[in-house]
């Protein structure tokens, strides 16, 4: 006897699949790693080579021996999470330390709560906030860029990022306008196409931005959840700016350094740990911006942006039941006549 399998509806059918999406993320992170290779040489591709790898052995050790269920390394999730993880970190760091940033990533972050689909917070920066904190002098050792048009790799082995070299400053007396001009201060043009120094990802401004507008295109992505935090990021800063430029940075350097963009576009997007509606979407956006600027102002590092976002992944369930998606089929009931 042949038995009917009824679910649930709606009974519609789509092309997307996960390795699918997965895969475009992959190929929209391109540019940025292209970039990274070009400013940090071989050991941009050890970094991304190493924690790709130990993320995949991660899942699949995790789903062969512990959770003994179907392997899903093939749908990409773990690759575009190592290569994220890779992203955030400095080019010089220790490949063990990369590893023990994946093992956490992959079997506390992901796999504890039951694999894709499931984890309240983004596994790549939780990896990274792990290794910021289990390893806070090689988290921040930047290596030195390749000047942006030379053929080989500076002389310099490691140097300040531009926020750090900022509040350093800053902090010691020095005015804002003397440190946006000092030596070590990479140029507006050097921080758009990355010629300053900082993990994998974050570097190019350009690069960044151009697999975000591959991912808008194909629609992994809304865009109004970047631009909410790049406009608020832009908007809070500038308020400061505007009140006491003697002390704050400018907007423009906000945006242009750090990983505000990197977070921004491929971070905070994150399907699962990010609101399900548009208008969901844009309140998550803003916290992210506001509490970003506020760490970088007054916190005691000068980056922010990885802690807003699993910041306001927690918040991620309730905005989810304030802005509910609308039922699917129920504009056709308002209307019917019944």
């Amino acid at each position: 006897m042949n038995k009917l399998v009824i679910s649930g509806s709606p009974h519609i059918h789509d092309h997307d699949s996960v390795s699918k999406i997965m895969y475009t993320v992959v190929l929209a992170m391109i540019p940025a790693m292209l970039a990274s290779f070009w400013f940090f040489g071989f050991d941009s591709l050890r970094v991304m080579l190493v924690a790709v790898i130990s993320a995949l052995l991660m899942e699949w050790a995790t789903q062969k021996f512990l959770l003994k269920g179907p392997l899903t390394i093939n749908d990409g999730s773990a690759v575009v999470s190592g290569i994220l993880l890779a992203f955030n970190l400095p080019a010089g760091i220790p490949s063990w330390m990369v590893v023990a940033g994946a093992f956490v990533m992959i079997g506390v972050a992901k796999m504890t709560f039951g694999g894709l689909g499931k984890n309240p917070f983004n596994p790549a920066l939780v990896g990274r906030v792990f290794m910021l904190i289990s390893f806070p002098v090689e988290m921040t050792k930047w290596p030195v860029p390749r000047p942006l048009f030379a053929t080989r790799l500076a002389d310099a082995i490691t140097g300040p990022t531009a926020l750090g070299l900022f509040k350093e400053g800053v902090d010691a007396g020095q005015s804002a306008q003397t440190m946006l001009h000092a030596s070590q201060m990479p140029t507006e043009i050097a921080r758009f196409f990355g010629e300053m120094g900082g993990s994998l990802g974050e570097v190019s401004a350009i690069a960044i931005l151009l697999g975000g507008a591959y991912m808008v295109y194909k629609k992994v992505i809304d865009w109004q959840l970047p631009l909410s935090i790049l406009l608020t990021a832009f908007l809070f800063s500038g308020l400061f700016y505007l009140i006491n430029p003697a002390v704050y940075a400018p907007p423009m350097f906000h945006l242009l350094t750090g990983g505000l963009i990197l977070g921004a576009v491929f971070m905070a997007t994150d399907m699962v740990t990010s609101p399900m509606t548009i208008k969901g979407k844009v309140v998550f956006g803003v916290g992210i911006g506001l509490l970003t600027v506020t760490i970088r102002l007054w916190g005691s590092y000068p980056e922010g942006i990885s802690f807003a976002i699993l910041i306001m992944n927690a918040f991620t369930p309730l905005i989810n039941k304030a802005f509910k998606p609308k039922r699917f089929g129920s504009d056709v009931l308002k209307t019917a006549k019944i």
